[in-house]
Order: C-alpha cells, then structure tokens, then sequence
C-alpha cells in the first residue's frame, strides 16, 4: 500500500516548471484510420515522439523523479534524479507534420495512393493530445498484371521454376498455391512489388544466379487506366558490365579449398567436409553459402571463417570457393570461487575446469570440472560430525555432428547437430548419511537451419545411487521406526539404479535472425519432453524368470532398479503493448507415474512447487502435495514433492528507467501425487477437488538487465493457501499477514 501512494504521488508530479513558454507537454499520440479495418502497426514506427514513460501504463514515475529535482543543475542530487527519471516530452509540431507525411507515403505504398493524413491537435493549459488521422479512400487494384522478361535463358529458367505462371495469376489448381500478392485483382502495393523484386531475387539466387541482385528487377505502373486499377509491368533486365548488355550467367561450384593462416591444418579433411554445405559441381544456392559460413563460425577449434567467391576469369561458369579458418586457442583453464547459504547454514565451493576445443583434430570439446565444496551445519542433534562435504568430478565430450551409423549425409548436411558424450562422480558426506552419484549420459542434439525447433534426445541416461553409510540416528529416526517410518524417504535413502531415455522438443514461433519488426511480436515457445526408464530391464527380468527381493522389486547385483514415465509440456506467449510494456503468459503441467518395479518416483524425477520459477508466495518445496501442510522441517524437502505439477503464470512486464525493468505478477499452482500415501496427506490428485486445492500468489518484481545476464527480486505474496480450511488462513489476500504470507526470491533470468 505504501509502493502504490509512493507510485501515485510520483506520478502525479508536475512538470509545469520544465515546460518552456507557449511549449506543450505531449501527453497522448495515437493513430485512427477512417472507416478501414486497418492495421496501423507499420505506421507506429513513422511517429516521431511519444509521451513519458508509464510503468504499468498507469504511472509516470520517471517524468515524477525527473521533476523532484531542482533548478539548478550543477547539484549533484539534481543530476542523479535526472539521470533517474526522464526529461518532459516537448511538442514538436514540425517534427509532428513531418510524420504526416511520411505515413502518406507510407498509405501509398499500400496502395491508398489518394491517402490523407490529418494532425488533430487538443490543448489542455500546458499539455498536448495528437492523433494522426487517416483518410485512406480507396485502394487501387491491379488490372492486369504482365512480366517481361529481357533474358531468354533466364526466363526459361524462371519457367522451369513455375515462377512464370504464378506471378501472372493463372489460377490453375497446381499453381495457385504459388500465387503471390502481385496478380490480377489484387490490391497495389508498391511494398508488395518491393517484395516480389526480393523473392525474384531470392528464387535466382539459389538457383545459381551469382551475380544477380535486385537492381535488374523494374516496375512500370500506369494508375492513369481509371476506376483506380493500375497496369502492372514488371520488367527484368539482361546482365550489364560497364557499357555491354549479357545475358546473365548461371554458376556452379567450382574448386574448394581451405587456408589456415597458422600456416598448419587443425582440422581433420572430413571435419572440414561436414562442416562444408557445397560440393564440387553443385549449383551456386546463396543459402548453401551462408550454412557454410555458419557451420564453420560454430566450430569450437575455429575462431574466425571467411569464405571467399571468385568467378572463374575463363568465361567459364565456375566459381571458385575459398574458405579461410583462424584456429581457437586449443587449451584454456577457469576457477571459480563461490559463497554457499542453504537455509542459514554458510558454507564455500570452489571448482577447477579444463577445457580442451579440439581434442582429436575434429573440432570435439573435451571439459573435466572439479568441484568440492565445504558447508558448516547447525542445528542438528545427535549426529557425531556437523559439516557437509562434497566433491565431484565431471567430464564430457562434444563431438560438432551425429554420431549414429546409417544416418542419411543429406540429414547430416541440412541439419545443425551434435553428439555429446559426459560422465560424473559426486561425493556427499553429511551428518546424515553419506551419499555417492555416478551418472553417464550419450546425447544428441540437432535442429534445422532456422533453429525454430530444436531438438534433445537422451539415448542412454545412466544413474546409479549409492549409499555407503546411514547414521542409526537417522535410521532409527526416519528409516526404521515402524511408528515414523516414511515410506518415500526410505526408498530414497537405498541404492538404486536408473536407466532411461528422453526426448526434448523446443519450437519458437520465430525463427532464429527475425526480429520483432520483421516477424510479429507476440511470439510464442513450446517445450515437450518425454522419458521412460526401467522396460527393457524389466523385459528382461521377466523373460530370464528373475527373482524379486522382500519388497517386490527385480534387482539386479541386488541393486533394485526404477521404472517410471514421465511427460512435460509448457506454453510461454508474450503480449507487446508498446515498446515498454508487455503481458507474458506461462502454462506448464507435469506428470510422472511410477509403474512395474516402482511404486515411488526417485526424488530427482519428483515434481515441486513454489520458488523463483513456480509459484512465488512460497518459497522452494514449501507447496503442496494438494493440501498437505509440511510439519518436520528436517525432511519436508521429500514430503513437499509429488508426482503431477501444474504452473499458470501471468506477468505485466514494465521498463523503469536505466537497465532497471519491473514486473507485476499473479501466480498458480501446485503438485499432487498419484497414490495416497499416509505420510502426504491431502496430497493425492482428485479429479473433484483438484481445483480446490490450487495456490495463488501475487506481487512485484525488479529486474537488473544487463545484457548478457539479467538478476531478478521478486517478492511474493500469499492469496490462497490450500493447506488450510479456516477463512483467516485459506484466503490470506483478504487477510494479509506479512510475516507469514511474504516470500522473497532472487534468482537469474526469466521466471519463464
């Protein structure tokens, strides 16, 4: 309540003083078009001023610090608001009248070509409201529509290509989802014929026309036929060098070779083959060239490529490619030193990592990590040693392609991929119980060349838990007391053995390269991800007649093994208002159902609610089961896990000022287990009361961007609280108490 006066009252501040004499502070700018359902997004970028920034769009809290501070502008207090805040937005009329114009001309490159456009201008005192009006009349159409075509060769070309056909609007059922927007009857637009010049471009282009650009391509429009119709000429011209006409020259590629200005080959010939998306005799495609050069970029051995095209000077129609690679540093050291706090208890850890970029001569990153680190626990009783130890060693290799046999090269050569191979040891000592983690995964990744959707699949993922030693005060404590004993902590305090398999989708309604102004705004992301593990163990357990042990489980070297599924999808859509402000919208459920040899999920593949990314009124593993409500704060983070999730986000994202960004959010959720166990209850999903037991939280965050990496503070608050009955407790927004409901979070990137 205090945050909302401090915003009103900034908000509110006048900036009478900082507005010159018969000067206007511009306090609205919009565009309205007269009768048309017309999208005025392309003329948004032609209006030259807008009014001061509004957090939330609400508030203008800059223009109120900007105006906080004094006359005098040599204080330093002064200019520390200044720089705070944002200066008044004066009225500029003659930059307003100016953008009349341009939006005319921008009216009549789609088509409007006797467009209007009105400055209406409304005074109040010192303030100014504009609005861009206008007046599109009627568009004019093309009437006919014809393509001449100076280059025979060309033009059988094109021909072969079905360009001729679709371009001039036969309407015949195998070419009309060719057509274009330039054809008969279709509105004129010289933004259309512009794009038509660059897909005619385009299409030659990678069709072994190097030397043809968009200079060759005219337009001879005559709007003077009447009923506002216009003829439509499109004329492509024969090549011209110096002062001869040619007709243009269809290339292939000719020799291939590779410098290494280090004077020494780094790389093995069929790394620089794969990596290589032309081929002797192949027909020059511009695309083909660009892949390459990407493809080499994202070698790690190399650092900078270069590709070279040279005509033959022969007459004939070879191009001759050459491809410059500067090598990487091939070996590289990093440490690192870190500050540990898990829930009070301080601690250090400090890692060493090796990094090598090409290893067999084959562009293949090789990383070893050490890692140890030291933490001072407090507050346990019983247990003989009160520190927490852990190290670890982590290795793994990347190879830059797909390491599966049989593969198609056509997959290999259209794809971007790679194979990644990586092994792990972790070593944790606590007071509790020792603990060992060996883990061995062979991964591939791959997506197509405009990276829209990538993809992960998780061959063979090896875990194998191993505990060496339990304390009898935790035994007796939580494992065997047959009055405290808690079934899924026990079946994750015992050795266990995972083998599974996943597979990752991520898709990006945006392709990778476009940019908002070039592709839409509200872009949208997908992510699915499915994995199993235990069936073929068990396919075999049950084809060998192995035998279970007391629990009911196949082992093997009497080691029980898991079996699960799990599936995860999540939908994240942006909203733009304006240049400073948007609405983001995240959904994200999660299931995963033990089966066959398991009745539990390993607490890794358990799901949990509240933290920086799920639900914010609760911190991390504080949420759920259902309506469970965690009473021992010594093992709440295995009870506070379940098998189902579901997150529904909903976030107003504001710039403030500087590189400081704000958000508001409202957040719901919460995770639920298939089976009723007696130490989670309330925790069980019910298809009729399920939805009783969502959580909802709200509040406010600041975001730090600064460009490479954003720092995010968010702070949370309670709004309903599932574990509890009474009105007080259930519903806290109407009963707010900041001790008990305000959870803070600080954490790096986007919640979604």
């Amino acid at each position: 309540m205090v945050l909302l006066h401090l915003l009103v009252l900034l908000g509110g501040c006048s900036a009478s003083r900082f507005i010159p004499e018969d000067s206007y502070l511009l306090t609205s700018s919009n565009i309205t078009i007269e009768g048309k359902r017309l999208s005025t997004d392309e003329l948004q970028a032609y209006v030259p001023q807008r009014p001061n920034n509004k957090w939330f769009s609400i508030f203008k809290v800059p223009l109120g610090l900007y105006c906080l501070s004094g006359s005098d502008s040599t204080k330093h207090f002064n200019r520390f608001l200044r720089r705070m805040g944002e200066a008044p937005v004066i009225y500029d009329r003659e930059r307003a009248v100016q953008a009349c114009r341009n939006m005319q001309l921008s009216m009549r490159g789609m088509g409007y070509l006797n467009a209007e456009v009105l400055l209406q201008e409304k005074t109040n005192r010192n303030h100014m409201k504009i609005n861009y009006h206008i007046i599109p009349h009627e568009c004019y159409h093309i009437r006919d529509f014809s393509l001449n075509v100076q280059d025979e060769g060309l033009r059988r070309t094109l021909d072969s290509l079905n360009y001729l056909p679709a371009i001039a609007g036969i309407a015949s059922r195998k070419f009309r989802r060719l057509a274009r927007s330039v054809t008969k009857d279709n509105p004129y637009s010289i933004n259309a014929l512009e794009a038509e010049r660059g897909r005619i471009y385009g299409l030659l282009a990678e069709n072994g026309y190097y030397n043809f650009n968009k200079d060759y391509v005219h337009f001879r429009v005559d709007t003077t036929v009447g009923q506002h119709q216009a003829d439509v000429e499109m004329i492509v011209r024969k090549e011209r060098t110096d002062s001869t006409v040619t007709p243009h020259q269809r290339y292939h590629i000719g020799s291939i070779s590779y410098d290494f200005p280090s004077g020494k080959q780094f790389l093995r010939p069929k790394v620089l083959h794969n990596a290589t998306a032309i081929s002797t005799g192949q027909l020059y495609r511009e695309a083909n060239m660009q892949e390459t050069y990407a493809r080499m970029a994202r070698l790690s051995a190399v650092m900078a490529a270069n590709v070279n095209i040279e005509p033959r000077t022969d007459g004939s129609n070879l191009l001759d490619v050459g491809i410059s690679l500067t090598p990487n540093r091939p070996n590289s050291f990093s440490a690192e030193l870190e500050g540990t706090n898990s829930a009070g208890d301080f601690g250090a850890a400090a890692s060493l990592t090796y990094q090598n970029r090409n290893l067999f001569r084959g562009s293949e990153l090789f990383n070893l990590k050490l890692r140890g680190a030291f933490e001072a626990i407090k507050g346990l009783s019983g247990y003989a040693d009160q520190n927490f130890i852990e190290y670890s060693i982590e290795a793994g290799l990347t190879f830059p392609d797909l390491k599966i046999p049989f593969l198609r090269s056509s997959f290999r050569r259209n794809s971007q991929a790679t194979t990644e191979v990586n092994i792990a040891f972790d070593s944790q000592d606590r007071p509790e119980f020792h603990r060992r983690v060996l883990t061995g995964v062979l991964r591939y990744r791959w997506s197509r060349k405009n990276r829209q959707m990538l993809h992960r699949f998780d061959l063979i993922d090896i875990d194998y838990v191993f505990m060496p030693w339990i304390s009898d005060t935790f035994r007796e404590r939580y494992l065997s007391d047959p009055q405290n004993r808690n079934a899924i902590l026990k079946y994750n305090y015992e050795n266990l053995f995972i083998l599974n398999w996943s597979y990752h989708l991520a898709y990006n309604s945006r392709p990778l390269g476009t940019s908002a102004s070039n592709y839409g705004t509200n872009a949208y992301t997908i992510r699915l991800g499915i994995e199993t593990a235990g069936n073929l163990l068990y396919a075999i357990s049950n084809m060998t007649g192995a035998q279970r042990h007391e629990d009911g489980q196949f082992t093997y070297f009497g080691i029980s093994y898991a079996q699960y599924a799990k599936l995860d999808f999540s939908f994240c859509k942006s909203f733009l208002i304006n240049s400073n402000n948007s609405v983001a919208l995240h959904a994200a459920l999660g299931i995963a159902c033990p089966y066959g040899n398991s009745s539990i999920l390993p607490y890794e593949k358990r799901y949990f609610s509240g933290g920086a990314n799920s639900v914010r009124g609760w911190s991390v593993r504080e949420l759920g089961p259902g309506s469970f409500l965690g009473s021992d704060g010594r093992i709440d983070f295995i009870n506070q896990t379940g098998d189902i999730k579901l997150d529904l986000n909903l976030e107003y994202r504001t710039h403030l000022f500087w590189k400081l960004d704000g958000a508001a959010f409202i957040d719901a959720g919460n995770i639920w287990t298939f089976r009723d166990y007696k130490d989670q209850p309330g925790g069980q999903f019910r298809f009729d009361e399920f939805w009783r037991q969502i959580a909802v939280s709200y509040g406010l965050g600041f975001r730090l961007n600064l460009g490479y990496f954003i720092l995010r503070f968010d702070a949370g608050m309670k709004a309903i609280h599932p574990a509890y009955t009474d009105s007080h407790r259930h519903f806290p927004i109407a009963h707010p108490n900041f001790k008990r409901d305000f959870t803070f979070h600080f954490a790096v990137g986007m919640p979604f």
